[in-house]
C-alpha cells in the first residue's frame, strides 16, 4: 500500500493481503485466545515487546491487528488499538493521560456517555474535569491549571454539530505540553484528519459509521506507537476491553464503501438541512453545510464534506417532538447513528439523559431538540417522511 494512493483505493487495500495459505481475498477470521511458540525465547520476545507478535487475546488478535492497521493509515496514526466500544476509546483514551488529582478541560458540547464517564466515574478516583465553551480559544487557556493534563474535544458536537478548530487548539495545547484527544465518531478519516491537524490521539466509535451497518459494538484510538502500547498492554488488556475477530472482520468489511457510503449520507443530509431550514414547523436547524451555521467558514476549511448528522428544533413544547419522532415511518427511532437507515431521537430524554434537565442549556440542549442521522434511503423519501410527521405533530395547517 502507497501514501500516495486515494481514499477509496486505500480503504479497501491498506493493512490487507490474501491468506497466506488459501489465498482467500477476504479477511482471515482469527478468534483463538492462545497462541503458540516454537521455544521459549520466542514467548518472551512477544510478551516483552521486542518482538511483534500475539499471546493472549485479551491484548489483541490477528485480525483485529488488521483493523488497526487500516484504521491508522486511513487517520495519518502511528498506531491504533481496536477495543469493546465507543465508550471503551473515550475511557481509555482519557485514563491513559490521566491520574488522581489531574484535570481534563472538555467542550461543553460533548457526547452524553463522555458527560457520565467524567461525572459518574472519573470523579470516584479523584480525576478533575471542566467543561468549557471551547469555540473561544481564551476559554481553553483560562481552564489550564497546573494539574491539567489533557484537553478533550468533539468537532462536530453531539448533537448540536459545533465545530472546534482543531488545529487553534492543537497550538494551545502544544504549548502547554497537553495532549489534545478529538473524538472523530461522525466524520470519519474520509472526511476529517485530526492528527495532521495536531491531534494527539483520535477516538471513534467505530459501531458509527466506520462499520456502518448497525451490526457492531466497537472503538478504535489512533495515535502514537508509544501511546497506543501503553493503552494496550497496561490499560485495555488490564481491564479486559478487547475487540473480538468476529467485529474487527465487520468493520473492516464496511471500511471497504467508507467512502461511498459518507458521500451519500453528506449529500442526504444536505438536502434534508436545507428543507428542515425552510419550513414553518422548524425553529432552528443545526447543521455545518448550512451557511447560517456559525461555524460554516471552517466547516469548509476543516473537512472535506459536512457530514450525516443534523439536529433542529421543532416549535412546540416537548411533547410536540415526541410526537413529531411518533409519527416518522421511514426514519426509526434509535439512539445510535451512521446506519444505512435513517435515525432519529431526543437527545435531552435519550442520548443526553444524564445531563439534569436544569443543566441541558448550558450545554446548548433544548429540550425540543431532535437529532437525525441522516440514512442513505432517497433524499426524496426522507423529506416527505419528515413532512408528513411535522403536519400531524402540529395543529397548525401546513401547506405542501
Amino acid at each position: 500500500m502507497t501514501s500516495n494512493q486515494r481514499f477509496n483505493t486505500t480503504a479497501i487495500h491498506a493493512g490487507q493481503c490474501p491468506d497466506e495459505k488459501s489465498g482467500a481475498v477476504s479477511q482471515s477470521i482469527i478468534p483463538a485466545v492462545a497462541y503458540c511458540f516454537d521455544d521459549a525465547e520466542s514467548a518472551v520476545d512477544v510478551v516483552s515487546g521486542k518482538k511483534e507478535g500475539r499471546y493472549y487475546g485479551r491484548y489483541g488478535n490477528p485480525t483485529t491487528r488488521t483493523l488497526e492497521n487500516k484504521v491508522a493509515f486511513l487517520e495519518g496514526a502511528e498506531d491504533a488499538l481496536g477495543v469493546s466500544s465507543g465508550m471503551a476509546a473515550i475511557s481509555i483514551a482519557l485514563l491513559a493521560f490521566l491520574r488522581s488529582g489531574d484535570h481534563v478541560v472538555v467542550t461543553k458540547d460533548v457526547y452524553g456517555g463522555t458527560h457520565k464517564f467524567l461525572s459518574n466515574i472519573a470523579t470516584r478516583y479523584g480525576i478533575e474535569y471542566d467543561f468549557v465553551d471551547c469555540t473561544n480559544y481564551s476559554n481553553i487557556e483560562g481552564a489550564i491549571k497546573e494539574n491539567t493534563r489533557a484537553v478533550y474535544i468533539e468537532t462536530p458536537s453531539n448533537p448540536t454539530l459545533t465545530l472546534i478548530d482543531i488545529a487553534a487548539v492543537a497550538t494551545i495545547t502544544g504549548r502547554h505540553g497537553l495532549k489534545l484527544i478529538v473524538d472523530n465518531t461522525f466524520m470519519t478519516p474520509y472526511l476529517q484528519r485530526p492528527i495532521e491537524l495536531g491531534a494527539d490521539i483520535v477516538v471513534h466509535s467505530a459501531t458509527k459509521y466506520l462499520n456502518g451497518h448497525g451490526d457492531v459494538i466497537a472503538g478504535i484510538i489512533c495515535g502514537s506507537k508509544a501511546d497506543i502500547e501503553y493503552m494496550r498492554k497496561d490499560m485495555m488488556g488490564d481491564l479486559g476491553q478487547n475487540l473480538n475477530a468476529w467485529e474487527s472482520f465487520l468493520i473492516l468489511r464496511g471500511i471497504k464503501t467508507l467512502g461511498i457510503r459518507m458521500e451519500q449520507h453528506c449529500k442526504n443530509a444536505q438536502k434534508v438541512s436545507e428543507y428542515l431550514e425552510q419550513h414553518p414547523m422548524v425553529e432552528r436547524v443545526f447543521y455545518p453545510g448550512l451557511p447560517s451555521h456559525p461555524q460554516h467558514s471552517l466547516a469548509k476549511k476543516q473537512m472535506k464534506n459536512m457530514g450525516g448528522i443534523v439536529a433542529f428544533e421543532v416549535k412546540g413544547d416537548v411533547q410536540t417532538g415526541k410526537d413529531f419522532i411518533s409519527a416518522l415511518k421511514v426514519a426509526m427511532i434509535s439512539f445510535s447513528l451512521g446506519d444505512p437507515e435513517t435515525l432519529v431521537q431526543h437527545p435531552a430524554s435519550m442520548t443526553h439523559s444524564s445531563i439534569p434537565e436544569s443543566q441541558l442549556h448550558e450545554f446548548g440542549l433544548s429540550k425540543g431538540l431532535i437529532r437525525l442521522s441522516v440514512g442513505l434511503e432517497d433524499a426524496e423519501d426522507i423529506i416527505e417522511d419528515i413532512n408528513q410527521a411535522l403536519l400531524l405533530a402540529s395543529a397548525i395547517p401546513i401547506k405542501n
